[in-house]
């Protein structure tokens, strides 16, 4: 058995980024930008007023001293002429500064009588006035690869960009495995169970950015799960779920190698997770999940999130985990690296995690009751409340 540490750098290294493709701004939002994109403008394009107020000369902008109003300016018309000394134009927010206007004075400060504007006492020391180029000039750079956020999407609308080149989604295709199971809605008969690791995979493959290919579940033949590989070819990954221990009805390595199943490794010192394998076959990446629910959706995160990030060209690392002491003791761990379920809590000292006491693989109660998991090292000791643990966040 290898380390999850092991393990997950020989999952990585069968992934590679899968090229570029184009799509519109408005379909961009969560993919992975897979250029870095250059400003087509510069924004503002001019000098705007940052308030509803009058532009006028600052030279002149004194407590008590009159205006002659002599125009307006509005966001999307600006006023065509020039200000002189003693005249102010009317501005709103957004719009372009008028020539010969160096601030605007909002319109509280000033006293209005027809088309003359008398200054109030307390001016205050803004300009009120949005330089052109204040929020990014021409040639700046959005840089590449990021996952895009609205505020990206924005941004790169500022920018005038109407199409953007993001990373290929990979396709992935996940094929559930067992005589024992049947699809949500159905019927089971009284030896077997619902499949949920197939729907709870495709959800988190999908919010990581890949598009999932949910195939039918294969039964345990060779001939059913041979199908069921033929039926996922061309995929840029193929998960397997179940099968993959040693029972004589766990088929997944003799059927993959008949296909040519090219073994990265095998077995690997986690809990839950130990019966976990990856290679390639068929031109695609292959991981083989553990049956046990808990077991698969713990090593979904571990090791897939990671993946598809390696396949959209995002910087590849493990999951973030942070330093936070325990809300209770817990006892010695055993001899491999346990990811245990747990919550995060708020108390009088702060945020502490609470570690659940069952944590058996099969419980997705207690899995769906968590937002963390406490990474225990192999033969870790027992470990006292208030005691700092690595964390991972969900």
């Amino acid at each position: 058995m290898i380390s999850t540490e092991e393990a997950l750098a020989h999952v990585l290294a069968l992934c590679r980024p899968l090229g570029v493709e184009h799509v519109p701004l408005a379909e961009a939002a969560g993919r992975v930008l897979a250029e870095p994109m250059v400003a087509r403008r510069t924004q503002p394009p001019f000098a705007a007023s940052a308030m509803d107020g009058y532009a006028l000369d600052g030279a002149g902008a004194l407590p008590g001293s009159c205006f002659k109003i002599i125009g307006e300016a509005v966001a999307g018309k600006r006023f065509s002429g020039a200000v002189n000394p003693g005249e102010a134009v009317r501005i709103f927010t957004g719009a372009p500064v008028p020539e010969g206007a160096s601030r605007v004075v909002i319109q509280e400060d000033v006293v209005r009588d027809g088309d003359t504007i008398t200054l109030g006492d307390d001016l205050g020391g803004k300009d009120h006035i949005r330089p052109a180029g204040d929020d990014f000039k021409a040639g700046d750079r959005l840089e590449a690869p990021r996952r895009l956020s609205p505020s990206d999407i924005a941004l790169l609308a500022a920018m005038n960009h109407a199409e953007l080149p993001v990373a290929r989604r990979p396709e992935i295709a996940v094929i559930p495995t067992g005589d024992e199971l049947v699809a949500p809605g159905e019927d089971p008969g009284p030896d077997q169970i619902i499949a949920s690791n197939s729907y709870g995979l495709k959800a988190l493959l999908e919010a990581q950015g890949a598009r999932v290919r949910l195939l039918p579940i294969a039964r345990d033949t060779a001939a059913s799960l041979g199908t069921a590989l033929e039926l996922a070819r061309g995929a840029d990954m193929i998960v397997t779920i179940g099968g993959a221990s040693v029972g004589d009805h766990d088929l997944v390595r003799q059927v993959a190698g008949d296909r040519g199943l090219a073994l990265e490794f095998y077995k690997i010192r986690m809990r839950p997770g130990k019966p976990l394998m990856a290679g390639r076959i068929m031109g695609s990446v292959m991981v083989g999940l553990p049956g046990n629910p808990v077991s698969a959706m713990v090593c979904g995160h571990i090791f897939l999130r990671p993946a598809v990030d390696a396949m959209l060209g995002l910087k590849v690392r493990a999951l973030p985990r942070m330093q936070m002491p325990l809300e209770q003791a817990i006892r010695p761990n055993g001899g491999r690296e346990h990811y245990m379920r747990a919550r995060l809590v708020e108390g009088a000292e702060g945020l502490r995690v609470r570690v659940f006491g069952r944590q058996d693989s099969a419980l997705l109660s207690v899995l769906g009751d968590a937002d963390a998991l406490v990474v225990r090292p192999p033969d870790d000791p027992a470990r006292a409340a208030g005691e700092q643990v690595d964390v991972i966040r969900l």
